[in-house]
């Protein structure tokens, strides 16, 4: 169902311009609960963690040529990399739950925030040197990672009434095969 503007011309109801009340009704379904924090908290610190795992398994190992794939097969069960291999399975499948009820732009950017952590881990546990331009860069991606969190999770309008019907009706088309 559409809506008439005062020009006559015809929008969806979504972009409808009923005011504050109404932008605040549509956008209530997009806080997050405790769980959701938490899953997103496991996405940001799951890929740093993973990317160090790795990292400091192939440090015990010698350099690995994809000449010689037996040698990367091999390396697969070493115990860092198969903790860091785990680790980046779990980012994948928190990942994908986490882009089922936020928007890229919200979870992307959620995400950068490891970018910290795999900074101050690749400092503090792998003993890696970090320029000051660096830091400096891991500076500007919190700043920004600051601004995005204050948005709303999901900027995808709620269906109307038609929409929802013929989503509905596909399910039921699907269910009957």
């Amino acid at each position: 169902m559409r809506n008439k503007s005062e020009g006559g011309a015809l929008r969806p109801p979504f972009f409808s311009f009923a005011g504050k009340d109404a932008a605040a009704e549509r956008m209530a379904h997009h806080r997050l609960s405790f769980n959701q924090y938490l899953l997103l908290t496991f996405v940001s610190v799951s890929v740093p963690l993973g990317d160090a795992s790795l990292s400091r398994g192939m440090r015990s190992l010698p350099p690995v040529s994809p000449a010689h794939p037996v040698s990367l097969i091999g390396a697969v069960f070493t115990p860092w990399i198969a903790l860091g291999i785990a680790l980046l399975i779990g980012y994948f499948a928190s990942y994908l739950t986490a882009l089922s009820w936020a928007d890229l732009t919200f979870v992307m950017p959620a995400t950068a925030l490891g970018n910290v952590f795999v900074a101050l881990l690749a400092h503090y546990w792998l003993r890696e040197d970090i320029s000051w331009m660096r830091w400096m860069g891991i500076a500007l991606i919190t700043i920004g990672v600051a601004f995005v969190a204050h948005g709303p999770a999901n900027t995808t309008p709620p269906l109307d009434g038609v929409a929802s019907a013929a989503v509905e009706e596909l399910d039921a088309k699907e269910a009957g095969r």
